[in-house]
């Protein structure tokens, strides 16, 4: 599982980006949407992280 997450990030950038193009936008005027993107993947991570090493697992 653990593994995969970096998969979380990729997938929702992909479903962003073909949101931009359905609707004429512009990568430029979709930067922060991917910012956003990978900020929570960051935290999702960071979360998982910590677990793992509270846990020592």
């Amino acid at each position: 599982m653990l593994r995969l997450l970096f998969l979380i990030p990729a997938i929702l950038c992909l479903i962003w980006y073909l949101y931009l193009r359905h609707n004429g936008y512009s990568l430029a005027q979709g930067k922060q949407g991917f910012v956003y993107i990978l900020v929570f993947s960051a935290v999702i991570g960071g979360f998982y992280t910590l677990m793992l090493w509270l846990t020592h697992l």
